[in-house]
């Protein structure tokens, strides 16, 4: 049992030691021996700490990769989060002017509606009108009728009615051509 605790603490550090004291023939060696098995601890301590450094670097070099791939990971979110939130602004913005878009147009259909109606209207009763000067005004002469001074004393004219391309038939022509124009406008429009 003793021999076993001798030969578990002091075997290694005791043959190493009397290995040296042979190879060195010291003038004292029992004092070079002592001297030995005291660098011997010393040099088994330093070994032992050296050990435990080197395990706690690579623990904290360990924890430092760790750190390192979660600050990758939260970038990479980060920069996800902004470009899905640039993505929805861009959206909306798209989504606005589309609306702008929209909301133009049809104040514009509006506005050509409004200006066909009235232009018609103007038509017709430009024809109501023509119709019944041309009643009153037939026996007049255009020195009658015109206020200028130097007029040409003829009788009347006469107009001949043109085929059907009255107005109301010019202005629906328009009238396409506009829609044509604003279908085009909002459907290749957009780019």
């Amino acid at each position: 049992m003793e021999s076993a605790y001798l030969q578990k603490n002091l075997g290694t550090c005791l043959t190493q030691g009397l290995a040296e004291v042979a190879r060195m023939r010291p003038v004292d060696p029992i004092e070079y021996l002592a001297l030995w098995i005291y660098k011997y601890k010393n040099n088994v301590t330093m070994e032992q700490q050296r050990q435990e450094e080197m395990a706690q670097l690579e623990r904290e070099r360990e924890l430092a990769v760790m750190e390192q791939e979660m600050m990758e990971r939260l970038k990479a979110e980060e920069l996800l989060f902004q470009q899905q939130q640039l993505a929805f602004q861009l959206e909306l913005e798209m989504q606005e002017k589309e609306r702008q878009r929209i909301e133009e147009l049809q104040r514009a259909q509006e506005q050509f509606e409004k200006e066909l109606r009235i232009s018609v209207e103007n038509t017709a009763k430009g024809e109501d009108i023509s119709h019944g000067e041309d009643g009153a005004d037939s026996g007049r002469t255009l020195a009658e009728i015109s206020d200028r001074y130097g007029a040409p004393n003829l009788s009347r004219v006469e107009e001949l009615d043109e085929p059907m391309l009255s107005d109301v038939s010019i202005l629906r022509k328009v009238f396409c051509e506009k829609q044509i124009f604003f279908f085009f406008f909002f459907y290749f429009g957009r780019a």
